[in-house]
């Protein structure tokens, strides 16, 4: 109930929101009408619309992604010759002459006898679907929880919740009005005036969104923005995990059993093996691990399932790996590919770009370690870095339990280098930051331009964990990308170490770059993936060890700057 109410009052705040602009001129149109005849059922229209618009968003991905778009398309049609009947009577009764029906649903004859509600219903489903797309960041999170737990009526419920939300927002606009118009066309006669100048801003709307004004230039210039109110908005309605991490078994104790082996046919592709099933596992002890080759944390624990399968592959364990990306580029199974070749994978690996097999295991995290028995029952779980012993005695104790024996002994010691080696250990090390404005925090650039080029400057100085772009960049939701050459991030960081998630352009050239510390060559502190002199280059999709500190974990400023345009930007991570 609780989720369900705020997702109600994050739509009432959703008339506060720059996305909502473009909206307002088509509900306002209906306004000298009857509400219940016209004005609810258009609201009625744009809610459902919205609602299902995002649930097919969330359960068909990409394909209703393009669908939505030829329904904008569609949309901005119908509402521009919408804006011409209101602008000209000539022009209505010409618009309509083919299409006699849809005339008189659009036209706007004053007295409203012959109104239509089927035709506000659908003057709604219209303006729906120019909304959905930039209903903001509440309707992201709601997205994103279902594409990773699937689609599900609670989803639906919320989004048409937020929905009705905003409706009831637009509802009290639009009887206020009512009432303005009213008093204009009794006291000043202006009936044909007011139509005409809505059917301006009609046609005015349609072009911002069109042109992409409703979600560019009017998230820079409006006073009103509700960021801040969304974002706690999101932070109290993001789900709790369904699951924690198990405590460490005690030695000797029993394991409990926590559910079955679920199925392993939502794999889209296996790397190092041929499909596996439950069926065929039955009698192996099986280490399920679910990773994404950008993750830090996941790369920082690749070394010792690596080396779990190296001693003990001939002793009845069966390890696989289950790759859900994070991002999008690490769908593609040619990246993944690339991934596991590069970092000496050599157990099976899974791939689960839709989320089948994470969401059969209710998976919440990266890394995650789930442990099968010989019978195919879950008898353990592990999520995050560490607790690798514990882990290994697991291993151990489900190989005796199935009858394995003259196991080798003590616990692996991988000696991982690189990105792969332990993080520094330091708690108070700056947090995982991304550089996409779904999840931007403390950004110091000033207001984000969402999805257009914009040239911004870096702050003269930074406070602990902000950071900055300069230069000409295209922010989107999960990355920013760099449409000039000498564009730069800047970020005021502590930890021994610094990562950066890049990827070049969509043409695939290399991009050079250039990183300095403190204004400095980062000499001895330099990554795995520069020199000393900070000099490196972006060559695929992946994440790029940029600094490790020589001695301890101090805090510096940390610049890198492109010598060619393309690279996106994902992800800083420390360690």
């Amino acid at each position: 109930m609780l989720l369900l109410i705020l997702a109600y009052l994050g739509g009432v705040l959703t008339i506060l929101s720059p996305c909502i602009l473009p909206v307002l001129p088509f509900v306002f149109a209906r306004a000298d009408r009857p509400f219940l005849k016209s004005g609810l059922p258009m609201l009625i229209g744009m809610a459902a619309t919205f609602a299902l618009v995002a649930t097919l968003a969330a359960v068909g991905g990409g394909w209703a992604v393009h669908a939505n778009q030829y329904g904008r398309a569609v949309a901005l049609v119908v509402l521009a010759l919408l804006g011409l009947t209101l602008l000209s009577s000539h022009v209505a009764e010409w618009l309509t002459r083919p299409f006699v029906a849809l005339g008189n649903r659009l036209s706007q004859h004053s007295d409203g006898e012959h109104e239509s509600i089927w035709g506000a219903v659908g003057l709604g489903i219209a303006t729906g679907l120019l909304w959905a797309p930039c209903a903001g960041p509440i309707l992201g999170l709601l997205l994103t929880g279902a594409a990773l737990k699937g689609a599900s009526v609670t989803t639906t419920l919320l989004l048409l919740t937020y929905a009705l939300g905003a409706a009831t927002s637009l509802a009290l606009a639009l009887a206020v009005g009512g009432k303005v118009f009213a008093l204009m066309k009794r006291s000043l006669g202006a009936g044909q005036w007011v139509r005409r100048a809505l059917g301006a801003l009609v046609l005015a709307g349609v072009a911002a969104i069109a042109s992409g004004v409703d979600t560019g230039v009017l998230t820079r210039v409006s006073l009103a923005s509700t960021n801040r109110i969304e974002q706690k908005l999101i932070d109290a309605v993001r789900p709790m995990p369904a699951a924690v991490a198990a405590p460490a078994p005690k030695p000797g104790e029993a394991l409990p059993v926590e559910g079955t082996l679920p199925s392993l046919a939502g794999a889209t592709g296996w790397l190092n093996s041929t499909p596996l099933t439950p069926a065929a596992l039955h009698g192996k002890v099986v280490l399920v691990d679910f990773w994404t080759y950008s993750c830090i944390n996941c790369l920082r624990s690749l070394p010792f399932v690596e080396a779990w399968h190296d001693k003990y592959k001939d002793h009845g364990l069966v390890i696989i790996g289950v790759h859900s990306p994070e991002f999008a580029f690490e769908k593609d199974p040619a990246n993944v590919a690339a991934a596991v070749q590069r970092l000496g994978v050599r157990y099976p690996v899974a791939l689960d770009p839709d989320y089948a097999i994470w969401q059969g295991f209710n998976n919440e995290y990266w890394p995650a370690e789930y442990f099968i028995d010989a019978q195919g029952r879950i008898r353990h779980h592990s999520f995050g870095e560490g607790g690798y012993a514990e882990d290994e005695d697991v291993i151990r104790q489900l190989l005796t339990e199935a009858g394995y024996k003259d196991l080798p002994g003590g616990y692996v010691q991988p000696g991982a280098k690189g990105a792969e080696a332990a993080s520094s250990g330091d708690y108070d090390r700056s947090p995982e930051t991304y550089v996409g404005y779904a999840r931007a925090d403390h950004f110091a650039s000033g207001q984000v331009a969402h999805d257009d080029a914009f040239g911004y400057r870096a702050p003269a100085t930074l406070a602990t964990n902000q950071w900055g772009l300069a230069g000409r960049w295209t922010v989107h939701a999960q990355d920013a990308t760099l449409d000039a050459a000498d564009g730069s991030i800047t970020y005021r960081f502590r930890g021994r170490d610094l990562h950066l998630v890049l990827g070049p352009g969509s043409d695939g050239k290399p991009v050079r770059f250039r990183v300095t510390l403190d204004g400095q060559a980062p000499g001895a502190d330099h990554g795995m993936d520069t020199d000393a002199d900070g000099n490196g280059t972006v060559t695929a999709q992946r994440l790029y060890q940029l600094v490790r500190q020589a001695h301890g974990t101090g805090e510096r400023t940390f610049t890198i700057t492109f010598l060619d345009p393309g690279v996106r930007a994902y992800a800083f991570t420390f360690g």
